[in-house]
């Protein structure tokens, strides 16, 4: 419990003023910045040879002291496993509703089209990329006419103000009854969201029972339902509803599928 507690002073403090480590972590580097520039400028013997200004220093401090990058966590993994799901099943069009841009998307666009809705805006940049503005509570298709639509990490924010929206407090359940209208018939919906202790943490999300996401879904069949649990190190196929209700902030990943015949 205090360690849950640090973690979320933590987070507010650092949202609020500076992240403490980063500040430290540049601190530490300033001898080695200034060790590595007298090395530099000793060994450059050719004057020509990008010479150091010293009106165009660019210190950058912390990153010695950090991992080469982050292969960890929800949108790592979610955004892998949704990818990947898609290029399994020879899926080449998909309509996307607020997902990340600089992950998810990002791994489609070579070879799938994307029509991206969200309430923002954003300059197409890729000739594979589409945006449509619109919302989740008000989808602009017809009803049962998206073969493949994919909602990561998006319905647990709806309705809590966070980016513009409008409160209400059954936002989600909305948001989902729209993905679940313009499904088409055998159509798939490709779905993340974050599971565990249910509860909301407003405004920033709410966290689910994977089995309230199941029931919202319904009739829609369930076909997989997948895990990143706590530590973010890997997607767990099959978990237990047990395991994931063990999670404080785990991904419940999902697919569904509609048939109405």
């Amino acid at each position: 419990m205090l360690k849950l507690l640090f973690t979320s002073l933590y987070k507010i403090f650092t949202t609020l003023f500076f992240d403490v480590r980063q500040i430290f972590n540049k601190w530490r580097g300033i001898p080695y910045f200034f060790k590595s520039l007298r090395e530099y400028n000793k060994k450059n013997k050719n004057i020509n040879l990008f010479k150091v200004k010293y009106g165009q220093l660019h210190p950058v401090l912390h990153e010695r002291y950090e991992d080469a990058g982050s292969a960890q966590g929800h949108y790592f993994f979610q955004d892998i496993w949704a990818a990947q799901y898609l290029h399994d099943n020879r899926i080449s069009e998909v309509v996307d509703v607020g997902s990340r841009i600089d992950g998810y998307i990002a791994h489609l666009l070579s070879s799938i089209k994307v029509t991206y809705i969200d309430i923002r805006s954003i300059k197409s940049f890729h000739q594979n990329f589409i945006y449509k503005e619109g919302s989740i509570l008000d989808l602009p298709f017809k009803n049962n006419s998206v073969k493949a639509i994919s909602c990561l990490h998006v319905i647990e924010h709806i309705g809590l103000g966070r980016y513009g929206d409008k409160v209400d407090p059954y936002g989600h359940v909305k948001g989902i009854e729209e993905l679940k209208r313009i499904c088409a018939e055998d159509g798939k919906i490709i779905f993340g969201t974050p599971v565990g202790n249910e509860r909301v943490n407003f405004n920033a999300h709410r966290v689910f029972n994977p089995e309230t996401i199941i029931d919202l879904f319904k009739p829609l069949k369930l076909e997989e339902f997948s895990l990143i649990d706590d530590k973010g190190l890997e997607v767990i196929k099959n978990p237990s509803i047990e395991q994931a209700l063990g999670c404080n902030y785990g991904c419940g990943l999902f697919v569904f599928s509609k048939n109405e015949r």
